[in-house]
């Protein structure tokens, strides 16, 4: 298939462009810098640069796309996630394209209930108040658009190696959860709803 991935140097973005081009996908990465890319020299591979705020550059890069991947990453800075968000929905709607996979964080919405106190307080409470706050701008964009998006949810990242185990779409009330997961999981998860209809038009929640 044909896709692009946002957010492409970042640390869940560079495992989906490495994925997907193991599994033969023809990928665009959409980087403002593209000497930060890591990933393998491939025919498939496609760099675009362009900034997340350029809604002309971000409407050239989508053409002819299949699926659009987003992991915007801004630490706690607040500031592109929602309205780059904005900007790639818009630019779909213009090219007529639907599927759009994002990566949110778990603790938003439906899924608050699966933090505890250190992680609803502490680090989104005070921490990454203003990352939370756009990752809830972010779902709002998502959820008001007339795409086929699948929000993804994840818990803390850590380093580990892909395994493709782990819980998906548990309830709010869902015990014995780790609260991490490992960023190849993560990337793993959303490139396999590329061809998967079973989460479209939700939200979905993944640790382990």
């Amino acid at each position: 298939m044909n896709l692009i991935v946002f957010g492409s140097t970042g640390s869940i973005g560079t495992l989906i462009v490495k994925q997907a081009l193991q599994e033969g996908h023809r990928v665009t990465a959409f980087t403002r810098n593209p000497e930060k890319l890591q990933a393998p020299a491939s025919p498939l591979l496609h760099i675009f640069k362009g900034d997340l705020t350029d809604k002309t550059a971000i409407q050239e890069a989508v053409k002819n796309q299949e699926a659009v991947l987003c992991a915007i990453g801004d630490g706690n800075k607040g500031s592109i996630r929602a309205i780059g968000t904005k900007n790639i929905i818009d630019a779909m709607k213009q090219e007529g394209i639907k599927r759009l996979i994002c990566e949110t964080t778990l603790g938003l919405g439906d899924s608050a209930g699966n933090l505890n106190f250190f992680w609803k307080y502490v680090m989104f409470g005070m921490l990454l108040k203003k990352a939370f706050k756009d990752h809830q701008l972010q779902e709002q964009h998502l959820v008001g658009s007339d795409l086929d998006y699948t929000i993804v949810r994840p818990s803390a990242f850590t380093a580990g190696e892909r395994t493709d185990r782990y819980k998906i779409g548990f309830d709010s009330k869902a015990k014995g959860l780790s609260l991490k997961i490992s960023r190849a999981d993560v990337a793993g998860f959303m490139l396999k709803q590329v061809t998967s209809n079973e989460y479209i038009r939700k939200a979905v929640s993944i640790s382990n």
